[in-house]
């Protein structure tokens, strides 16, 4: 037990039992422990700068051996494949949202202003950002994390307004894309291993609604056994020759999905990929392993255990959802249609059974009415995105020829820039 010493006035030295000369006495002793605390705020704020440009030093250099064995890689040929290793194993054991956590404070930490250029210029060159897009001046960032979530001029990033095509919401690395076929379609992380599309979305996702609904008015016709009532996804009967003719002149329609990997370098923010209603918001608390390509490598359902954001709704074609997943030292992911959202908060727990948060935005039927390119969310540092949408395959005329077909214009491994396109469908 602390036990505190009280002095009665009778018991102060002679020169303090005055009351005026008690009064000085207090004030000197708060002034010297006000000095005392401004000497010590002076010590912490350059010795977070210090460890956060150290915290830069080891990213770029593990970013560099990374490169290099990719690259290694690549010239012998070799697609990289799913291979767990002890690092993947160990990662589990770290604390990495409470890290995120303090990474996020320090990043926060306001730097010297004539720090600034030269510690943004040095991360620019160990990441190729290019400084002459940035909306201000160098100088007019307080912090890392303003300077990694800052805007850009206006006019760097050209929307493509061709009403058929769907376009990137992120700059960022084409790591994965393709259709999804099949009930319990899956989404390929990394060459042999691929995970629920289902899983990354959640259960009460839409999705499932719009395949069975696509497929029962816009599939070419399938039959089943009289008297069945079989029925799934991709198959429903169509009884009626009238209704056959109708179907077969409908547009078939797919599924399909593009997964985004965000360098550390790339600009941050997130846009919208098309005009479209965002109907719902589910949040999944979850882990914050790394999203790079080496952990897309060696974790088990990455980016279904990551802490992850799902805007959900419609466009002109169909469904179509974004899943902003956080990683390593990011944690935060912020959303303009709802900035009271937070994100990789204290209190929140990790359990496989824990439900996710789910808002169903007002009016409902119609959401939040967002425009193609418009800004939507953010990060804090480099991560991924996850584009899931519905898309035609194809328009058969008449005479059996096919007058539409969806084809995605990037490929893995190809970088893309917001507003340019994914993948177009021409019409004739």
């Amino acid at each position: 037990m602390r036990r505190f010493r009280v002095h009665l006035p009778w018991q102060l030295p002679a020169p303090l039992r005055s009351q005026s000369n008690r009064r000085l006495y207090l004030a000197r002793r708060i002034h010297a422990s006000t000095n005392s605390g401004a000497r010590q705020g002076k010590f912490l704020l350059p010795g977070a700068s210090a460890a956060a440009l150290l915290m830069l030093g080891v990213l770029h250099a593990k970013r560099m051996y990374d490169d290099n064995k990719l690259a290694e890689r690549k010239e012998k040929g070799l697609e990289p494949e799913f291979e767990p290793d002890l690092k993947a194993s160990f990662l589990r054991l770290l604390p990495l949202r409470s890290m995120s956590r303090f990474w996020g404070s320090l990043m926060e930490v306001e730097l010297p202003v004539f720090m600034r250029p030269a510690v943004y210029k040095g991360w620019a060159r160990a990441f190729h950002s290019n400084l002459q897009e940035s909306a201000l001046p160098l100088e007019e960032y307080p912090s890392l994390q303003a300077f990694f979530t800052r805007s850009l001029k206006e006019g760097s990033r050209p929307i493509d307004a061709d009403l058929n095509c769907l376009v990137s919401p992120v700059d960022g690395k084409v790591l994965r894309l393709g259709q999804l076929r099949g009930p319990g379609a899956m989404i390929e992380q990394v060459k042999g291993f691929s995970y629920p599309v289902s899983s990354l979305l959640g259960a009460s996702s839409s999705l499932h609604d719009t395949k069975e609904e696509d497929v029962s008015g816009d599939q070419t016709e399938q039959n089943t056994p009289e008297g069945s009532n079989a029925k799934s996804w991709w198959r429903v009967s169509v009884a009626s020759p009238k209704l056959r003719d109708q179907t077969r002149l409908s547009p078939k329609r797919g599924i399909f999905y593009c997964v985004l990997y965000l360098h550390p370098g790339d600009y941050h923010r997130v846009h919208s990929p098309a005009d479209w209603n965002i109907f719902k918001r589910r949040h999944f608390s979850g882990n914050l392993f790394p999203t790079n390509e080496r952990a897309a490598r060696t974790i088990r359902n990455l980016y279904v255990e990551n802490e992850r954001v799902v805007l959900e709704g419609q466009w002109k074609e169909g469904f179509v959802a974004i899943a902003a997943v956080g990683a390593t030292n990011v944690g935060s992911v912020e959303l303009l249609i709802e900035p009271e959202l937070r994100t990789n908060s204290s209190g929140s727990a990790i359990l496989p059974s824990q439900p996710y948060n789910e808002r169903v935005y007002e009016p409902e039927g119609t959401g939040v009415i967002v425009k193609k390119g418009q800004e939507i969310a953010g990060f804090n540092m480099g991560s991924t995105v996850v584009v899931v949408f519905e898309a035609p395959l194809s328009k058969a005329k008449e005479d059996g020829t096919v007058s539409s077909e969806f084809d995605f214009c990037v490929r893995a491994g190809d970088r893309i820039r917001v507003g340019e396109a994914i993948g177009r469908w021409s019409q004739s």
